[in-house]
Formats: structure tokens, C-alpha cells, sequence
């Protein structure tokens, strides 16, 4: 047991070192292209130095925009985010639910899931828009796209791989439709799901900040509509400092949340290393 844990805290020690090393290197190699100027007069825009860029990050969150502080244009992201998160995640539960209670609503919807896990949310958004005009309704309709199919394709495939003992064991013991559903199936497929929890954070984060730069709104400014202000008038140091804030609130949500999450339920139960 001892052996075991010096070898997994070396593996961490290993790990944390060869991305500190890998990010270091990144940074020294971008301020030397930033100081050596190889796109010419625009390399201040390309290329800005990590000094700028660091002022700018600063900047951000001091100054805002156009009289709109940073935290704003981030408070009505995480809205927008969540709101869509929740609803595509619920649908998710309702609509596989559903798909396990009855053979032909599972042929129709694992068809629909199909065929729309693989429409990009961008592409839909001329009809959307036609549909629901431009208000925060379109992007959270993007968010919940994003979301339903991957998080419905895991939640499905961890349906068909609970053991046929334990749905016969359920059904012995009086459980029929629902509570088979959220007694037998939903348990059974817990790394399924925080599975499907993590791609479909990801996937909603990358739809959401899309929908913003390709449309962005004035009454619900987020992240999005701001790097694409930053760009519009060639601020592209605070471009690139909101591009780490995006990363950061990624790594946060990855790390901070989905992770704990993750060793707390199925890393703890044995069902995943």
C-alpha cells in the first residue's frame, strides 16, 4: 500500500513538472518571436509581448469596455451557460429515460441522437434566429444542442451495458418503468454519465463562446461579443488576455469541479482507475 502511493505521488510530481516545463517553454518561445518581430508592423498585433499582454489581462478586468466591466460580459456567459447546461442535461435524463421504457420511442430518438450529435450548433443558428430573433434565447438554444446529444449517446450506450442480471434483479424485487429507470439504470451507469458531464461542458463552452463572436448581443454582452470588440478595433493584447480567461475558467471547471466530482463517485467506487 505504501509502494502504491510513493509511485502515484512520484506519477503527479512527474506530471506537474513536464506541463510546467512544456508551459514555460511555450511563453520564452513566444516572447522571443513577439521581441524579434518576424510579421514586420504587425507583429505588436500578432505577436504581442507577454508584458502587453499582461497589462491587458489587468486592463480587462479594470476597465472593461465601452463602460461595461469584464465581469459582466462573464457573469452573463455563466448565465447563459448554466441555463442551457441544466436544461440540455434534464432533457437528457427525461428523453433516455423514456428511450428504455419503450423499444420504439428508443429507435426514433436513438436515430434523432444520431443525426444531430453530428449538426454543428453554428450551423443551425440562420434558422434559429429566424425562429427566435436575436435575444439570449438563440444561445441558450446553442448551449442545450450542444449538450443533449453527446450527454443523451452516453447515457444511452451505459444503458446498454448494464448487466441483464441487474435489470432482472430489479424487476424481481418489484420495480417496474421509472423506478427501474432510476434505480437499477442510472446507478449503473455513473461513469457514463460524468462522462457525458465532462464532453458536454466542453462542447456548450466551445458552442457558447461561437454564438457570441458570430452574433453577439448588445443587451447581454458576453465573452464572445468582447474578443470580438477587442478585434474589431485591433486591441489584440486584450484579445489574447481574454482568450486566458477562457482557459482558465475552463481548467477551473475541469479541475475545481468535474474532477472532484469524478474521484468523488466513480475513481471512489472502483468503476473507472
Amino acid at each position: 500500500m505504501g509502494t502504491s502511493r510513493i509511485k502515484k505521488s512520484k506519477e503527479k510530481i512527474h506530471k506537474l513538472v513536464v506541463q510546467l516545463v512544456f508551459l514555460l517553454c511555450v511563453l520564452v518561445i513566444w516572447e522571443v518571436v513577439a521581441k524579434a518581430h518576424v510579421f514586420g508592423s504587425r507583429s505588436e498585433l500578432v505577436f504581442p509581448t507577454l508584458e502587453a499582454i499582461g497589462k491587458a489581462f489587468i486592463d480587462n478586468f479594470t476597465n472593461g469596455y465601452a463602460g461595461v466591466s469584464f465581469w459582466m460580459y462573464i457573469v452573463n456567459s455563466m448565465e447563459l451557460l448554466l441555463l442551457g447546461l441544466a436544461i440540455g442535461i434534464l432533457l437528457s435524463f427525461v428523453l433516455t429515460g423514456l428511450a428504455m421504457l419503450s423499444k420504439t420511442f428508443y429507435y426514433i430518438y436513438n436515430l434523432i441522437v444520431s443525426v444531430f450529435d453530428l449538426l454543428p450548433g453554428v450551423a443551425l443558428l440562420p434558422v434559429v434566429i429566424i425562429i427566435f430573433g436575436i435575444n439570449p434565447a438563440v444561445i441558450v438554444f446553442l448551449v442545450v444542442h450542444a449538450v443533449v446529444w453527446p450527454m443523451s449517446r452516453n447515457i444511452l450506450d451505459g444503458f446498454q451495458a448494464v448487466p441483464r442480471i441487474y435489470v432482472e434483479a430489479g424487476k424481481n424485487i418489484g420495480m417496474r418503468g421509472i423506478r427501474l429507470v432510476t434505480g437499477i439504470y442510472i446507478p449503473a451507469t455513473t461513469s457514463y454519465i460524468v462522462s457525458g458531464i465532462k464532453v458536454s461542458w466542453a462542447r456548450a463552452w466551445r458552442g457558447l463562446i461561437s454564438a457570441e463572436m458570430i452574433f453577439g448581443i448588445a443587451s447581454c454582452p458576453g465573452i464572445g461579443l468582447y474578443i470580438n470588440q477587442m478585434r474589431t478595433n485591433l486591441k489584440n493584447a486584450e484579445m489574447y488576455a481574454t482568450l486566458i480567461v477562457i482557459i482558465l475558467i475552463g481548467v477551473i471547471v475541469q479541475y475545481g469541479v468535474l474532477e472532484p466530482i469524478e474521484k468523488n463517485t466513480i475513481k471512489r467506487w472502483g468503476m473507472t482507475k
